[in-house]
């Protein structure tokens, strides 16, 4: 299977999707979750988590390895469902809604380890991806090629997250960062107005994690972007809001500054990682493209 990737291939609209979002354009609050708990047996993983994103946010999620940051990802999109509480997406209730639902209606994922057809190119992926979010991936018979929208989308998707050169190998054979900038994209092309990054940089050799970052933080003004990432350099170049969960609860919430700040999160997450920011907010690192 191939794809021709015309040349000057233009980008298409943002937004523009089969699936309807109109709940999403009523109010600036994309995404919200009320006291939201997740017990196994006598366990909480998440205990009254209450959460609010607006839209374009840069939004990031740390704490300590079991503070319950993916047992909440996973209540968010439907992987697991809540023992209470409640999951509102742009107004619209869908805290019983599948996960292939809440990917239809803009909230969309990208995980740990990366799920990606080893066998296919980053060009054939993506343009199964926008066919399928077209609703036209049943036609698994005929070249993507052929379809020239597809096929400029997949262009701008490449060039966007710097797979150009990368278009037509075996994702098996690209270096890591790569095939994780890949996962990103194809989450991208759901077209989503929230996004779920869960570690997009784990395991990604430092000389690779600036392209990373460089092209999440060039996403869409209006597109939300939640982040779960342990890299403290990352995490602070890009998030305007940052939540800290402890045990399964919210510790405390603020601005980069507030949180390198705060003796509590010091004292049971950042610890010594924050020695270089102890003299106060100034010592933050500089944003590389904070947005608001």
């Amino acid at each position: 299977m191939s794809a021709p990737r015309p040349a000057g291939a233009g980008r298409p609209p943002w937004g523009s999707s089969k699936v309807a979002k109109p709940h999403l354009l009523d109010s600036d609050v994309v995404l919200q979750t009320h006291d939201l708990v997740k017990r196994f047996g006598g366990i909480v993983a998440t205990d009254k988590v209450s959460l609010t994103i607006h839209r374009g946010a840069r939004h990031a999620l740390i704490g300590p390895n079991g503070a319950g940051k993916t047992t909440l990802i996973n209540q968010l999109t439907g992987v697991m469902p809540p023992s209470e509480g409640r999951v509102v997406l742009g107004g619209r209730d869908i805290t019983a809604l599948a996960p292939h639902r809440r990917v239809a209606l803009g909230l969309v994922r990208t995980f740990q380890i990366n799920q990606l057809f080893a066998s296919l190119t980053p060009l054939q992926s993506l343009a199964l991806a926008v066919a399928g979010r077209q609703g036209r991936a049943h036609r698994w018979w005929s070249p993507m090629g052929r379809d020239a929208q597809i096929a400029a989308e997949c262009e701008q998707l490449l060039a966007q997250f710097r797979l150009s050169d990368f278009a037509d190998r075996r994702t098996a054979e690209l270096p890591y960062g790569k095939r994780r900038l890949l996962e990103i994209a194809l989450a991208v092309a759901q077209k989503p107005s929230v996004l779920l990054l869960d570690e997009p940089a784990a395991g990604v050799p430092g000389a690779e994690r600036a392209d990373i970052l460089a092209t999440v933080a060039a996403l869409p003004d209006e597109v939300a972007v939640v982040l779960i990432e342990h890299d403290m350099d990352l995490v602070f170049s890009f998030a305007r809001t940052m939540t800290v969960l402890v045990n399964g609860s919210v510790l405390t919430e603020g601005t980069p500054e507030q949180i390198a700040a705060d003796p509590k999160v010091r004292a049971v997450y950042l610890g010594d990682s924050m020695a270089g920011m102890r003299g106060g907010s100034e010592d933050v690192p500089s944003p590389v493209a904070r947005h608001g």
